[in-house]
């Protein structure tokens, strides 16, 4: 990627990975259930990079992968479940974190589960304290595992086993 984009992006508080994943989503036209399993895939993969990054003591990089769980796990659960924020997003073009906060309050009371609202504060905290303020410690990211584990769980578990709710 031209590092003038990357740092462009990065001006706007614009993640690349994020724009890239939304425009191959959205240029494919990717049947949602295809798009629901991409983002599984990557909520899978950053959560192992988070545990890796909690290894080296790297509190940053855990803290913001840690999100990124959570962030897809939102995403998918939306787009499965087809939440009014996705209008929005498809207008806008991307995803915002008060749509994402929206989107976890909508869930929780559709799904019956407040635990889902729990794991995304728990992950927009350590996203801001953690990744963008640097002031978390790596037990401060590490005390957010259970939590995103439990939405990844729930996230698989509700994506894969219930497939047509």
């Amino acid at each position: 990627m031209p590092r003038r984009l990357v740092e462009e992006a990065e001006r706007r508080g614009l993640d690349i990975n994020d724009l890239v994943v939304e425009a191959v989503i959205g240029v494919l036209n990717l049947d949602p259930e295809d798009a629901v399993e991409a983002r599984l895939e990557l909520a899978e993969k950053y959560f192992g990079e988070a545990r890796e990054f909690i290894a080296k003591g790297d509190a940053v990089q855990a803290s913001e992968k840690l999100y990124k769980v959570a962030e897809e796990c939102i995403k998918a659960l939306a787009e499965k479940y087809g939440l009014s924020q996705l209008s929005i997003v498809k207008r806008r073009g991307r995803w915002d974190t008060w749509l994402l906060g929206q989107a976890a309050r909508d869930l929780a009371k559709m799904l019956g589960e407040e635990k889902i609202i729990h794991a995304w504060t728990g992950a927009y905290d350590i996203h801001v304290w953690g990744f963008h303020e640097g002031k978390y410690r790596v037990e401060d990211a590490e005390a957010a595992l259970p939590a995103i584990e439990w939405l990844l769980n729930f996230c698989k578990e509700r994506l894969t086993r219930h497939p047509k709710q």
